[in-house]
């Protein structure tokens, strides 16, 4: 099937079931998405099994051999992680500056060691053959919360600015810290030098920082030269496309990369918002990103739920399911909790306790494509069953996180701020 013939179906796809849910169902646009393309893909699955449909089916699977990975790391990737970033609040992220380090650093190391030994332990219990070190590199890949589903989902549950801010933009840069253990962990299993964690995390970060700026700062000087919206949004498509392929060809974090140009021309365009308002008096800029970035939510999540048809099962994965769901929660907590002993007390975001903080931190960390990408990226240094364990696991906490806790995350935010206001309430009656 051509590039164009498949993502004419995408498009049909992503059409259909938007117009049956906003008509009937009235769920999270982004869910649903993945909710239904998970429902064809099982049930193409299913029909695999009867002889009338199989040999079909086996067409279909055929067919929607789309290599994700790709198309997400040296694709889109950029241009979301971009979008994303644009709508940060910068006095936001100044303000919360301590928590979100702490989490994207701190947090992520702590989520994925604790879920690597957690993996390690369970898989001695049932005898999965799995070493310490690849169940270390599945909590690397699985640990990180996902921008792209953070943005995409919670930016739309009425949480309150600044929780959404910490949340929003811990998953933007936390994803260095998950790319640079995972490389980490990746050369020990491959049998090259691990390398310096430290030094792989600050040539990935300070690299990818300094690349995002300098190529940000001269092409926004480009973008003040010329009064045509139509031009600075050229001109940033540019700016995060440049800054992307340098990072990655100098082995820096085009993710991080990606983040910062993002937050760059945002704050840029906010220092000059009046010359702004007249030159762009239709907010062309604007629109263009908000539409690039809602389309390309859309095709991402179909993608994720059309992927499970080509995914093979574990023979494990009976007992993968409630493990990998556990695991994922009870690492994430133990990382969250973990960066408030290290968070001023009474100044954690919100006016949380500690335990409130980490309960909603640990459920609204949501994760997709790009766990998924670097579980696919495995295959070339895993064996044959330890690849399946760790593709299946990926899956598993994508889906349920995306599904589960992306439909509950607006209930238990209600409910940890009716708790709050209970504690503040009783605290003030003492």
């Amino acid at each position: 099937m051509s590039i164009l013939s498949y993502f004419a179906v995408i498009a049909l796809l992503i059409v259909i079931i938007s117009v049956v849910n906003e008509k009937w169902l009235h769920i999270q646009s982004d869910i649903v998405l993945i909710l239904f393309t998970l429902g064809i893909s099982v049930l193409l699955l299913l029909l695999e099994h009867i002889p009338e449909f199989a040999p079909y089916i086996g067409e279909v699977r055929a067919r929607n051999d789309f290599d994700f990975a790709s198309y997400l790391l040296d694709g889109v990737l950029c241009f979301m992680l971009f979008a994303g970033a644009s709508r940060v609040s910068v006095p936001k992220f100044t303000q919360n500056m301590r928590p979100i380090t702490l989490l994207a650093l701190v947090g992520t190391v702590v989520s994925s060691a604790v879920y690597g030994f957690l993996f390690y332990i369970v898989g001695m219990l049932f005898h999965i053959n799995m070493s310490l070190w690849p169940c270390i590199l599945l909590g690397c890949i699985v640990s990180p919360t996902d921008p792209i589903a953070a943005t995409g989902i919670l930016n739309k549950l009425g949480m309150s600015k600044n929780v959404t801010s910490v949340i929003e933009c811990e998953s933007l840069f936390n994803d260095g810290t998950g790319v640079a253990l995972f490389l980490f962990v990746k050369g020990i299993l491959s049998q090259k030098s691990g390398g310096n964690f430290f030094y792989i995390m600050g040539k990935e970060l300070f690299g990818a920082i300094g690349v995002a700026f300098i190529v940000s700062f001269l092409l926004f000087g480009l973008l003040q030269l010329t009064k045509d919206p139509i031009k600075h949004i050229l001109i940033s498509l540019a700016d995060v496309m440049l800054v992307y392929v340098i990072c990655e060809h100098m082995g820096f974090s085009g993710v991080i990369a990606s983040v910062v140009c993002g937050m760059y021309f945002a704050y840029r365009r906010n220092r000059i918002s009046r010359r702004l308002a007249v030159q762009d008096a239709e907010k062309f800029y604007d629109h263009f990103w908000e539409v690039a970035d809602g389309i390309l939510n859309a095709v991402l999540f179909v993608l994720l739920g059309l992927s499970v048809m080509n995914a093979a099962a574990s023979r494990f994965f009976p007992i993968l399911l409630p493990v990998a769901i556990v695991t994922v929660i009870l690492s994430r907590y133990a990382g969250v909790r973990v960066c408030t002993f290290f968070m001023e007390k009474g100044r954690l975001p919100g006016n949380y306790s500690g335990r409130e903080f980490s309960l909603l931190m640990t459920w609204s960390a949501l994760k997709g494509g790009l766990s998924l990408a670097l579980a696919l990226g495995t295959a070339e240094f895993l064996s044959g069953e330890v690849y399946l364990i760790v593709l299946n696991v990926a899956y598993i906490t994508i889906l349920f996180t995306v599904l589960v806790q992306g439909l509950t995350t607006k209930r238990v935010y209600r409910a940890i701020e009716a708790k709050k206001t209970r504690r503040i309430q009783a605290e003030r009656n003492r």
